[in-house]
């Protein structure tokens, strides 16, 4: 990737300040880039960075009144932040830009690939699998029999996805996760032991879903789980069978979601965060980290905090008393003396 300042200019709407001509072939933070890098400066605080870095194009806003010569290709534009996510994305973008069908991969007669596809090598497709347009499926990659995926998706090496997913569009699923597991069904028997239940339902995750590395997403026992449009998953996250995640919910890593439990949209739950099955979480609910939610939340947008969890400005007035628990002790042994000396004055 390279490009001129000028071209870079022409991208994001901006204006040049100095050599129009200049060229990057890489991105870089400001305190840390070298000649050929392209960076930016949205936070007043790193501006000292700007009269000292080494970066040959940076990305500025129109406003920012320069105290000191500067070096580097000014590229002045109304939020350098934002311009500069672009660029990000342009780039991510062009280094992802893999098409074709890599071997060895294996891909059965009877599954259907969209136009524009890349296979990478090792691949396996199952029967009867359908792939939509625009889909980059990577390296070591498992689509089990009667797979659905939609267009745009991404598959990072070595996703797994069990028979019968649905995967809508433009879905992201990170390297070593598992859609489509078992869920954690087992029958006690009478002498201690447990018979396994098995898992014939399915996963859905709708369009817009992201899903971070060595995530498991499980099965349904029947029906499906389902994981609505534009929910964001972290790294390390376990969702268990029949679990439900309304839209535009986010959760973070190592956290856990137990069976059948329903997770309204909107819904912010912090990293380590333990939810108990068959519960509800109320649409809006922010949770905070390693908290555990052992009951249904049924007052939408409230905050939550603790183990159990209570409600968040509980919590941390809780945790304001427990910092004076010791001087509280003392206090409490100190009117016990008083008291047992009045009380044998008074005999």
């Amino acid at each position: 990737m390279q490009f001129t300042a000028q071209q870079i200019s022409f991208m994001l709407n901006g204006t040049v300040e100095g050599d129009p001509n200049v060229s990057v072939n890489q991105l870089a933070k400001i305190e840390d880039a070298g000649y050929g890098s392209l960076s930016f400066l949205a936070n007043p605080k790193y501006e000292q960075y700007l009269y000292t870095t080494n970066a040959s194009v940076v990305i500025v806003n129109n406003d920012l009144v320069l105290s000191e010569e500067v070096k580097a290709t000014l590229v002045r534009v109304e939020n350098a932040y934002s311009a500069f996510t672009i660029l990000l994305e342009k780039y991510n973008t062009i280094k992802l830009n893999k098409t074709g069908i890599e071997q060895p991969s294996f891909i059965h007669p009877s599954a259907k690939i969209g136009e524009n596809a890349y296979i990478g090598a090792f691949a396996y497709i199952g029967p009867d699998v359908k792939i939509g347009d625009n889909c980059k499926i990577f390296p070591n990659t498992y689509i089990a029999d009667g797979v659905v995926i939609g267009d745009n998706v991404t598959l990072y090496a070595g996703v797994k996805i069990y028979f019968d997913c649905l995967i809508g569009n433009r879905v992201i699923i990170h390297s070593g996760t598992i859609i489509g597991g078992d869920g954690f069904g087992f029958a006690p028997n009478a002498n201690g032991s447990y018979t396994k239940i098995s898992q014939i339902g399915n996963v859905i995750l709708e369009d817009d879903v992201e899903v971070g590395s060595n995530t498991t997403i499980d099965r349904a026992t029947l029906g499906s789980t389902i994981i609505r449009r534009g929910v964001k998953l972290d790294n390390l996250i376990q969702i268990a069978h029949n679990v439900e995640i309304g839209a535009d919910t986010v959760v973070a890593a190592q956290s856990g979601i137990s069976g059948s439990s329903k997770i309204g949209e909107n819904c912010i739950i912090g990293g380590q965060v333990g939810i108990v099955g068959h519960i509800s979480i109320a649409k809006g609910t922010q949770i905070q980290a390693k908290s555990g939610i052992s009951r249904s939340i049924d007052i939408a947008g409230k905050k939550w905090a603790g183990a159990p969890a209570s409600a968040y400005t509980d919590h941390m007035r809780s945790q304001v008393v427990l910092t004076r628990l010791p001087d509280l002790e003392k206090r409490i042994i100190e009117l016990e003396k008083i008291i047992a000396e009045l009380r044998t004055e008074s005999k």
